[in-house]
């Protein structure tokens, strides 16, 4: 087997990897707090694509990079104050439900405002070019994704295990009335914890833009990957996700490179594989909503 052929996928693999780690870290922090199974979350991903489409001509590559998850950000604080809110108290079942209804409107809207066919992303012009570096053979931007990807996990697990907010998030995903009674108000803190979901799902969609087509169905792309590295990871388990992401990125790369027509199915096949074994996930051994 020739060796810059494997490296070269397993780095994609990688880099697909740590874009389905950072589409279901936020699905995953949504869950953890809220106990929120988010069917919304790839349609905030692709409004994070269209975000930056739409933004690129005005604030270039690194301007998209910041404004375009701010967009999706506030979309998604909207969503939760004026839908979601109402419904914690109520029948899990109705927020399943209504964030399944949002996905639905959020991919009409994106038709009826940006249009049915694909527009092209480009890599930026600065990261065009290709790392050719041993037995690897990778493009630059995909190298950006990378580093991109893994600096933007670490600053989160830092913001949930080095600050006040992380440390009430991870509080209140445990015992959110304790939360409410030292003082802290368990709406805004749910709310910027959707709006962190979401930017999340946003700056994955800004990143994989030029990787993926810019379509309205760009989203059913990232929705099924985010669910499938969620459940093997273990429900609402950050490890858990990280793990998982990089399994199914690496699976589905090495399957596109040598299987082709196994390359949809294989992410399935582990899952199912891992959860015979494993019916909570990699890293569910407990039933705390947020590890």
């Amino acid at each position: 087997m020739d060796a810059m052929l494997l490296t070269s996928q397993l780095v994609n693999g990688l880099v697909l990897g740590f874009l389905f780690v950072l589409i279901a870290v936020g699905l995953s922090i949504i869950f953890g707090m809220l106990g929120l199974v988010n069917f919304a979350h790839g349609a905030f991903f692709a409004l994070g694509a269209y975000f930056a489409w739409t933004l690129r001509p005005y604030v270039g590559d690194v301007g998209v990079l910041f404004l375009a998850p701010v967009c999706v950000f506030a979309v998604g604080v909207v969503a939760e104050r004026l839908l979601l809110r109402p419904l914690y108290d109520k029948e899990p079942l109705l927020s399943l439900l209504l964030t399944f209804g949002l996905a639905l409107f959020i991919e009409e809207a994106i038709r009826t405002i940006w249009g049915s066919i694909g527009h092209p992303y480009d890599a930026p012009d600065f990261l065009s070019g290709f790392v050719h570096y041993g037995p690897v053979f990778v493009t630059q931007y995909r190298l950006a994704v990378l580093g991109i990807t893994v600096l933007l996990l670490i600053g989160i697990w830092l913001l949930l295990e080095k600050t006040r907010f992380g440390r009430i998030i991870r509080a209140g995903s445990r015992d959110g009335e304790m939360v409410n009674m030292l003082g802290v108000n368990l709406k805004r803190v749910f709310t910027l914890v959707f709006g962190l979901g979401t930017a999340l799902a946003g700056i994955a969609g800004v990143l994989a833009a030029p990787l993926w087509s810019v379509v309205p169905s760009i989203s059913e792309q990232a929705i099924m990957p985010a669910f499938v590295v969620v459940t093997i990871g273990g429900l609402g388990s950050l490890r858990g996700a990280i793990v998982s992401g990089l399994l199914v990125g690496i699976s589905v790369a090495l399957a596109i490179q040598f299987w082709p027509a196994a390359s949809s199915a294989v992410m399935y096949l582990l899952m199912v594989a891992i959860l015979l074994v494993r019916p909570r996930g990699l890293f569910g051994e407990t039933w705390e909503r947020f590890e």
